[in-house]
């Protein structure tokens, strides 16, 4: 790759170019195993395995896939939380020679239906209290076999015994799991199962891995294909983006779900490649955090601007110890340098900026940890990843530096394309470009600065308005904790601006205030006409702030 102005910017110690391991990536964890087997690889509520358990485990589910006719390529969904089952059904599937299908467990039966029937999945492992749902879309679909797991099954003594009743109380259900001829136990395929399987030739290039669907903030979500090499590459730019971690073993924080790919990536695989220590956790509780860090001490800690908000919102965080922290990637969403700033004073550790889409494995860009960053920025991109700002006018023509434009990326993480969508696969993918979607600028230095998502830009009266810049300036605010801007329909301006504001707590401002606050930092025509504070903000399951969300509503609202 030709020298580009950022890489004047790397430390000596990450290289601009990489030479890439060109095989599964399973090859991983079996690599792992054999080499430092007994290295804890899982901590859950209590419960650890080691990374020699944890490949005996998945090599049982592999053999038992393989033995309900798993065939190389058919698709397994995996419908978990963050627990130990999620980890061994993903690699497992994986040695099978399967493809993988993250499904949130959180999906309504419409979504899961949708989902299933796109993939074409014919294996689905999933909790316990989520098999209700999974069954009454089951024969809609091609599944045809269903592995049932609970959290008891991994919880150490006496919380397996108690767990049962905690469930009942929770979700006010106990669901009783039978085997039959397309229903399987997961504690009886461990009990039973062997660890021989047929090992398929994988063309890594080539063959996919995963099969992860986007957002679908807007419409149906689409299939991103990615293949093996894929995720290897984007494993290993990780690592190397991360040299200092690797002089220790390392143990991570694994709050970011691994249905989402930033967490599969950042977390799970980065993770199973060092040998290092995930401290699972199956949903975020502040509280819970809290209390994990100091007990466990986690160095890494991958995140999302929310996961870290919630934290520094919790009263009582200066009475824990956070000190181990060493390191968090921030990703999922624009991160406000306040909030940056406080969680580096509160741990002690670096908190950076990255930047990357499910297209792309995810990441493409970050901030350097412990080197040259710049607030605000995303970064740089990554080793042999290259990145362009293009002209708005569809024409190719790369911006000026500073020129605002279209964001778009090139490397060897960028997706094989939309899983039977190949007029979406054309529209993003062009000469190896993938376009993101996402407007920003590169400055003189090489950093790229993203202002927003296009179909985000707020027009009003003729001027083009960024969403997050006016966010920045709101966020500097003492009273706010969280706050979203979106243009709403106005019969006079075309859009208009309005902020979508929650409160810290205790905390107390009126509209006016705001209103005076950001005429201070912000030209007349960007400060928000309208300011609406509400107790939360509708949100997915990584966290992202789904603004379209609130643009819907207020375009139904309109609408009456």
């Amino acid at each position: 790759m030709e020298k580009k102005p950022w890489h004047n910017h790397y430390p000596k110690q990450i290289p601009t170019s990489i030479n890439y391991s060109e095989k599964p990536l399973h090859y991983f964890l079996a690599e792992t195993a054999e080499k430092n087997g007994e290295l804890k690889a899982l901590h859950f509520m209590g419960k650890e395995l080691t990374y020699k358990e944890l490949f005996t485990q998945a090599r049982k589910m592999a053999s038992y896939l393989q033995s309900l006719g798993l065939q190389k390529g058919d698709k397994v969904a995996i419908m978990l939380p963050n627990c130990p089952q999620s980890v061994i059904s993903y690699y497992g599937a994986l040695m099978a020679g399967g493809i993988v299908v993250q499904t949130n467990p959180l999906y309504t039966e419409r979504e899961l239906e949708f989902q299933l029937l796109d993939s074409e999945a014919k294996f689905i492992v999933c909790l316990d209290i989520l098999l209700p749902r999974v069954s009454k879309v089951r024969d809609r679909t091609d599944v045809k076999h269903t592995i049932v797991t609970g959290i008891k099954d991994y919880l150490p003594f006496p919380k397996n015994l108690i767990y049962p009743f905690i469930q009942k109380r929770q979700y006010n259900m106990v669901v009783k799991v039978e085997q039959t001829e397309n229903q399987h136990v997961w504690t009886r395929i461990m009990e039973q199962a062997g660890t021989d399987y047929v090992e398929h030739d994988i063309d890594p290039v080539e063959d996919l891995a995963l099969l992860q669907y986007t957002g679908g903030t807007t419409g149906n979500p689409k299939g991103v294909m990615l293949t093996h090499y894929n995720l290897v590459s984007n494993v290993e730019m990780c690592d190397a983006w991360l040299y200092k971690t690797k002089a220790k073993p390392q143990s991570v924080l694994a709050v970011l779900p691994f249905f989402h790919v930033y967490g599969m990536t950042a977390v799970m695989n980065l993770s199973v490649m060092n040998g290092s220590k995930m401290i699972l956790m199956p949903k975020f509780d502040a509280q819970d955090v809290l209390k994990t860090i100091e007990k466990e001490r986690p160095t890494l800690f991958p995140g999302a601007p929310t996961i870290y908000i919630g934290l520094l919102k919790h009263p009582d965080i200066k009475k824990y110890d956070l000190s181990s922290i060493e390191a968090c990637i921030s990703g999922s969403a624009p991160l406000p340098v306040e909030v940056q700033e406080q969680f580096e004073k509160v741990t002690g550790g670096r908190l950076v900026e990255g930047y990357g889409l499910t297209e792309s494995s995810p990441v493409t860009h970050a901030n350097f940890v412990w080197d040259k960053r710049v607030n605000g920025s995303i970064g740089v991109p990554w080793p042999d990843t290259d990145a362009k700002i293009f002209k708005m006018d569809g024409d190719m023509e790369e911006a000026a530096a500073g020129e605002i434009g279209e964001l778009a990326v090139k490397g060897p993480q960028v997706m094989k394309g939309y899983w039977k969508n190949p007029e979406e696969t054309d529209r993003v993918l062009k000469d190896g470009w993938l376009f993101t979607g996402d407007l920003g600028y590169m400055d003189e230095d090489g950093y790229f600065y993203v202002v927003d998502r296009r179909k985000d830009m707020i027009i009003a009266g003729g001027y083009n308005i960024y969403p997050r810049e006016v966010e920045e300036v709101l966020y500097e605010h003492e009273a706010i904790q969280e706050v979203v801007v979106a243009g709403v329909p106005d019969p006079y301006r075309g859009e208009t601006v309005k902020a979508y504001v929650v409160l810290k707590e205790g905390a107390n401002v009126t509209e006016e205030e705001l209103n005076t606050f950001a005429r201070k930092h912000l030209a007349a025509y960007k400060v928000p006409r309208i300011y609406e504070f509400r107790d939360e903000l509708p949100k997915t399951a990584v966290g992202k702030i789904l603004r379209r969300k609130l643009v819907e509503e207020e375009k139904e609202i309109t609408s009456v």
